[in-house]
């Protein structure tokens, strides 16, 4: 998320300057998480708009506590998030 909010990652959220999460799923199975994006990537808008507002119906940015906004570096990463 921090690197969609100060546009450092170039495509689709950079194009469009979006920078706010307004809705997410957790799973521990990476295959779940693509097929759940690529089903709903396939809805029309209204079914997606439906799905935030079930949720997060004032489409709150449910990133926005994540860090600080002021800190112009971005987080840590793990051992996990590293470029290898």
């Amino acid at each position: 998320m921090y690197e969609h909010k100060h546009g450092l990652v170039r495509g689709f959220a950079s194009r469009y300057k979006i920078t706010r999460l307004v809705y997410y799923g957790t799973t521990n199975d990476i295959r779940d998480a693509i097929a759940r994006e690529k089903d709903i990537k396939g809805w029309l808008h209204a079914k997606k708009v439906a799905l935030i507002e079930s949720t997060n119906p004032t489409w709150e940015d449910l990133s926005a506590d994540w860090y600080d906004e002021a800190d112009s570096s971005p987080p840590a990463q793990n051992d996990n998030q590293k470029a290898g």
